[in-house]
């Protein structure tokens, strides 16, 4: 008998601000600070995947960002308490606005922004090192630290 999917929905954003040189990303722990990812969580009924993101950035993050575009979306399999899920993940591009990464909620060990040369590095997921890739394309092209 073919095990039942679970499917989900959920979105992220990548937060930059004008860092020494590089810009800088934030990123957030997770795994008792040994997991560092793109801030990202489940659409809420009612709520448009760029909500979501906002929210997202803001509660795991600590942050206010303001849209720039939406960047890519992923998918991946995963398995959790013996089921088998289905993930989709819409992500946007924010600039930071306000907030302090140190005022992260419950859900996350840590939240900080990285020198983007940093944040590729240590960033776990070889998915959403794609996206940041993405994302500091776009921030260099439309020249979104110039202003």
């Amino acid at each position: 008998m073919a095990m039942a999917v679970i499917k989900e929905h959920s979105a992220g954003g990548v937060v930059f601000r004008r860092g020494k040189g590089d810009p800088e990303i934030l990123l957030v722990a997770t795994k008792g600070g040994t997991r560092w990812q793109l801030p990202k969580g489940k659409v809420e009924p009612g709520e448009s995947p760029q909500e979501a993101a906002f929210r997202e950035v803001k509660e795991e993050g600590g942050v206010e960002g303001e849209f720039v575009c939406p960047l890519d979306t992923i998918s991946y399999w995963y398995y959790w308490e013996g089921k088998k899920h289905w993930k989709l993940v819409d992500f946007f591009l924010f600039r930071y606005r306000s907030g302090d990464p140190g005022k992260h909620d419950w859900e996350v060990d840590d939240a900080r922004f990285f020198p983007a040369r940093e944040a590729l590095e240590i960033i776990t997921f070889p998915t959403e090192k794609k996206v940041l890739e993405r994302a500091l394309e776009i921030i260099k092209r439309k020249r979104l630290l110039d202003d």
